[in-house]
């Protein structure tokens, strides 16, 4: 399915009789250095897993999020798709999402100014990640102390961890703080896209208010997959795609 042919209206899945949707808070694009996915290949692979909702959030670029927005709303798909814009940006400590974002924030600023940064545009602060040990890139946890009192949501389920404890970690911290939870597929590569969901009652989602209140209702659910099994898929997908390999 292709952004540029007409499409239908895409029916919602339904569980014990109830429109139900997904959606994956947490994906990357050709917009990020390390993904090659096209932006116009990504809304045919949402709709075919019922992933309703992306949230778009290369690496220290936000025109992924803000592109595929645009394209979806000119080929008439902002009835049955909702693109949120976000960015992962590289603070002074690790990573940070910022969600529902227009304008690209700088990286290398302190996670304080980063948070003011998203909270200015109006948008979510999302931690991602940020109880696995091995990620290169996690938000340290002093940082992660510090800013607390500013976190939306919390990232409970990702399907790169390098073990799925950490994700069991991140609801118990999520709960403590009674935030609400989240899930990402943290995808490089297009057949990755949606690997991880919240499931909640299919609505519209255009406002951080929306989103919030999605999540509320939702059950969070994935498929973790070790990092570096990720890795090799994705770099063998790369030199099919290279080379012109089915």
């Amino acid at each position: 399915m292709m952004v540029n042919e007409p499409q239908p209206t895409i029916p919602p899945n339904r569980r014990e009789g109830v429109p139900v949707m997904r959606i994956d808070l947490h994906c990357h694009s050709e917009a990020s250095h390390d993904c090659k996915t096209p932006l116009k290949q990504m809304p045919g692979i949402c709709l075919q897993h019922n992933l309703r909702v992306l949230a778009v959030t290369d690496h220290d670029q936000v025109w992924g999020g803000l592109e595929l927005q645009k394209m979806v709303r000119e080929e008439g798909l902002d009835q049955d798709l909702w693109i949120i814009p976000g960015e992962e940006v590289t603070t002074r400590e690790g990573e940070l999402i910022g969600l529902f974002l227009q304008e690209r924030i700088p990286p290398q600023l302190t996670p304080e100014e980063t948070v003011q940064e998203i909270k200015s545009q109006g948008g979510l602060v999302m931690l991602q990640h940020g109880f696995d040990p091995l990620k290169r890139y996690r938000l340290r946890p002093e940082a992660t102390a510090r800013i607390a009192g500013s976190i939306d949501i919390v990232e409970t389920f990702n399907a790169r961890l390098s073990r799925k404890r950490w994700n069991a970690a991140a609801v118990v911290w999520a709960n403590e703080k009674h935030l609400p939870q989240c899930a990402g597929s943290d995808a490089h590569t297009m057949q990755d896209i949606g690997e991880a969901w919240v499931e909640t009652p299919f609505r519209a989602v255009h406002t951080p208010e929306d989103l919030l209140a999605a999540l509320k209702l939702g059950t969070v659910g994935g498929v973790w997959t070790h990092p570096v099994e990720a890795y090799l898929r994705k770099q063998w997908r790369q030199f099919k795609q290279k080379y012109g390999w089915s």
